[in-house]
């Protein structure tokens, strides 16, 4: 695979004739269909199987040949070569793109209940890329007792693609995480007995591989009773062939206080559980200013801490499938941004004329537009680029890999760059 960024004048057919790939696999690959023009600044994949380099004085072929991670006989093979110590500058080199050369990962995708034929369809666009599948959620109750969800149609789904279902426990209740709630809990180990009960018969009666306890805005007074809470679910669960893993806020350092964050120790959950998942996203949210959704340097900087402290085999990395529209100026309490697919994202984009830019800080593409009654918006959304970004990211910090926040979101090339760079692991025989 390869991304190529529209530039004004550019066509479907100009830009498949440079890369030497028929303009109908660039059309489906991107489903172009969706988009009523190619805009400046777009991302676009393109199944390519090979990349061209221009040489430059000073290359070798072993320098460039490790550059793109493939063997100099190879690419003296690819160009019929005769004399491969002579390079000349401004020669062109056909390249081989090797495929998931970054190793094996497990990817989780949380799936929010619908209709049981748009699950079916959320589960199966997304299926052969997905390890675990979270329905969210099983919201707790103060006795312990769990409210339920209709997840058969997903469950079933997930079978045909050797997907591992994890059961999501939370404290959510009436539009936010509940504090009160997750406090009695903790603070009461007779409803902790009551939920452990449910979960285990929640999770035999339903097939569920793996629980994926997500409380937060817990009290941060009460981050150890939660570590107990966790090594009573792992002592009940674990004797009975089940995984634990829990949700963790975004943090850089031991020390970071505050309602979601204080009572996420980063260091006992990894040595408690089985692995973590980091929610990696929200720095630009929809009651926020505008700003990327998961900025890669901020994303890098959470990582930086979390291996420090946690293995990196048991942390998966958080990533957004969609991005948000503002509307300016940011006004705090005021109306919140719309969420949107990426695949959106770039049909609004060529609905209003606007030009897509790509930030190199937050690695994450953005733009401006003016709506029908000239109120002005910002966009900030992913795409091809961000996500190799933040790809490349796991394989550098030797992760378990990547969760999905959210399935069912129009996103095509998100798959194809996953699928590209790594091989999906599979815990279900």
């Amino acid at each position: 695979m390869d991304i190529h960024v529209v530039r004004q004048g550019d066509s479907l057919f100009s830009i498949a004739q440079r890369y030497g790939v028929p303009a109908d696999e660039i059309y489906r690959a991107n489903r172009l269909g969706d988009i009523p023009f190619l805009v400046v600044g777009q991302a676009l994949m393109i199944p390519t199987r090979e990349i061209t380099y221009t040489v430059v004085p000073g290359d070798t072929l072993f320098a460039i040949a490790r550059r793109y991670q493939t063997s100099t006989g190879s690419i003296i093979a690819l160009n019929g070569l005769k004399n491969p110590d002579a390079l000349t500058p401004g020669a062109v080199l056909r390249i081989p793109v090797r495929e998931k050369n970054y190793g094996y990962i497990e990817v989780n995708g949380y799936i929010e209940p619908s209709v049981p034929e748009q699950e079916t369809k959320t589960v199966r666009e997304a299926g052969e890329y997905l390890t675990y599948l979270s329905p969210f959620s099983y919201q707790v109750r103060a006795d312990g007792s769990l409210k339920p969800i209709n997840d058969a149609a997903m469950l079933a789904e997930a079978k045909n693609f050797r997907i591992a279902p994890l059961l999501v426990v939370t404290n959510f209740g009436t539009g936010t995480f509940d504090t009160e709630l997750v406090d009695a809990i903790l603070n009461n180990t007779q409803a902790q007995d009551t939920l452990i009960n449910n979960m285990i018969q929640t999770m035999r009666a339903k097939g569920y591989y793996d629980v994926n306890i997500d409380f937060e805005r817990i009290s941060p007074e009460n981050a150890e009773r939660y570590n107990d809470f966790l090594r009573r679910v792992v002592k009940a669960l674990h004797p009975l062939g089940f995984v634990v893993s829990t949700a963790l806020a975004p943090k850089t350092s031991a020390f970071q206080t505050g309602a979601w964050h204080g009572a996420h120790d980063y260091k006992a959950h990894g040595e408690i559980v089985d692995f973590v998942i980091i929610m990696t996203y929200e720095w630009g949210w929809s009651g926020g200013p505008p700003y990327a959704v998961a900025p890669a340097d901020l994303v890098e900087d959470v990582l930086r801490y979390a291996v420090s402290v946690i293995p990196s085999r048991k942390i998966l990395m958080g990533m957004p499938l969609y991005g948000y529209d503002w509307m300016l100026p940011f006004m705090p309490g005021g109306k919140w941004a719309k969420r949107l697919s990426p695949q959106d994202a770039v049909k609004l984009a060529a609905q209003v004329g606007a030009q897509i830019e790509y930030n190199e800080q937050t690695q994450a593409p953005t733009f401006k537009y003016y709506d029908s009654n000239s109120i002005r918006h910002e966009v900030w959304f992913e795409d091809a680029r961000s996500v190799r970004a933040k790809l490349l990211l796991v394989s550098k910090y030797d992760l378990r890999g990547v969760s999905y926040w959210l399935l069912g979101l129009e996103f095509p090339q998100n798959w194809l760059i996953l699928d590209s760079m790594f091989n999906i692991v599979k815990v279900v025989p």
